[in-house]
């Protein structure tokens, strides 16, 4: 791993009051590759063999039951996912591909487990990130039984700007299947949505999304500081 690359991944909260020595042992056991868009990186009901940061691109995580998938989340950097079972040493409960060319860091599994046991600051740190990823769980599925699809959608357009930069323009970084999975709606009725959004300061193009009246999106969508993550 580059030292560049080290030096992010070290400023990671997980990682950012660990050893030194405990670092460095971590880090040499690293691989860093990067993956072309669509490649499975874990497989539901597998044991975990290495913890996944993902550095650049994006991740889908997603379960699949009797010839049923459904997205479950959409990853962003700098992050860790699918961490409880590394922790735990148990079958992964989801599995994830890459949307775009990705850049994952990927840890061994042992390596992740035998300083979790001999590093306080690095076991304070895992339980503060799965207390974090909890806590994002319970966000989406207040999102998900609270609201309308087409709150869920506003909602979703206004932290996705936020996360792009907050200029009030964003580009749609995977597919329009996948995002209407992650919503919990049909394909169909997410193209209706976002005609719909139109009339409330939403402007779409192709795979570029506009906000052209924020405080207009900001009443039909109701963003709260208890369910969004940008609002808090």
């Amino acid at each position: 791993m580059r030292n560049s690359d080290a030096e992010k991944i070290r400023a990671l909260p997980l990682f950012s009051e660990m050893t030194e020595a405990h670092f460095d042992a971590i880090a040499r056991a690293a691989l860093l590759q990067t993956f072309p868009e669509r490649i499975t990186l874990i497989h539901e009901g597998d044991q975990p063999d290495f913890l996944h940061i993902l550095v650049q691109g994006s991740v889908e995580l997603f379960t699949t039951w009797q010839k049923r998938e459904t997205t479950l989340d959409i990853a962003r950097p700098l992050a860790t996912f699918i961490l409880a079972a590394v922790i735990r040493d148990e079958a992964y409960l989801k599995s994830a591909r890459t949307l775009s060319e990705s850049q994952v860091l990927l840890i061994p599994a042992d390596a992740v487990r035998d300083v979790f046991g001999r590093d306080a600051a690095f076991a304070r740190s895992i339980v503060s990130e799965l207390a974090e990823r909890y806590r994002h769980v319970v966000r989406i599925l207040k999102d998900q039984k609270l609201r309308t699809g087409i709150e869920r959608l506003a909602n979703w357009i206004l932290d996705e700007e936020h996360f792009q930069g907050g200029d009030g323009r964003i580009s749609l970084k995977h597919d329009k299947r996948t995002l209407s999975s992650r919503l919990g709606m049909t394909p169909e009725n997410l193209s209706r949505n976002l005609a719909v959004l139109a009339e409330h300061g939403v402007s779409v193009s192709g795979r570029d999304i506009a906000i052209v009246d924020r405080a207009e999106l900001k009443r039909l969508a109701r963003p709260h500081r208890l369910i969004d993550e940008s609002a808090s």
